[in-house]
């Protein structure tokens, strides 16, 4: 299956990689916990929360934490990443359509815009 075909909450991991979360000691217990945004700290409702997926908590650690978002935060970083992605991608350069990251995090972008 490809990354654009996947369910809208289910981001591949490739993707995850490129939104980086803030540091974890600087969250709150509702965010450390996956009730509120791991950006801005909004609660979070069933409709409109995406699963960031596994992440360690430190590089290299053993003790892995699941963080959520909010679809605004992920459109936003999803944009931030998908210029700092493109210039660079071989794929995105030549035709854009061809490159299953940019796509997913083009999909991420519009989906935030409508929450």
């Amino acid at each position: 299956m490809g990354l654009d075909q996947q369910a809208s909450t289910a981001i591949a991991p490739e993707v995850l990689a490129l939104l980086p979360l803030p540091a974890h000691e600087r969250m709150s217990q509702q965010q450390r916990r996956g009730t509120a945004c791991v950006w801005d700290g909004i609660i979070l409702a069933p409709d409109t929360v995406v699963d960031l997926g596994p992440r360690p908590l430190r590089p290299g650690g053993d003790y892995v934490w699941y963080p959520r978002a909010c679809r605004r935060c992920v459109g936003d970083r999803a944009l931030r990443a998908l210029h700092d992605h493109a210039p660079y991608c071989e794929l995105c350069v030549e035709n854009a359509a061809d490159c299953e990251v940019g796509r997913v995090l083009v999909r991420l972008v519009r989906e935030g815009s409508r929450a």
